[in-house]
């Protein structure tokens, strides 16, 4: 078997991707960090700071990330987490008006392969 191939580690301002969350553990990897590979169909690129709106947006969308389960090591998320989403997800909400914020040094630049940067920029959550 071949071992999945993890895309270079850049944000999509072109610099090194930083870690978006740790507790809770986050990323297609369960690394922290927003990174990506071809394996990762649903592109969980963007690192968000979740919100109650966004949260139940997701819920009727069909993807309830508040539920804990323990047996797939998931505690359920609350506003407030960071979380590696789903770039076509937060496209999706932004369509809605339920967009959460976006960390943009946090997020992979393969996001842009679905969300323009002009659209993430407008939800940038400024971090110092």
């Amino acid at each position: 078997m071949d071992a999945i191939k993890m895309d270079e580690a850049v944000n999509v301002l072109g610099s090194e991707l930083e870690p978006c969350s740790m507790t809770p553990l986050t990323g297609f990897f369960r690394d922290g960090c927003c990174n990506t590979c071809d394996e990762d169909v649903g592109s969980h690129t963007v690192c968000v700071e979740l919100t109650k709106a966004f949260l139940e947006f997701s819920r009727f969308a069909g993807n309830d990330l508040s539920t804990p389960h323990p047996e797939f090591g998931f505690p359920g998320l609350v506003e407030g987490d960071r979380w590696c989403l789903c770039a076509a997800r937060w496209l999706e909400a932004y369509e809605k008006g339920m967009a959460p914020g976006v960390f943009l040094n946090n997020t992979h630049q393969r996001a842009l392969e679905i969300v323009p940067l002009s659209l993430l920029r407008e939800y940038a959550v400024a971090v110092n």
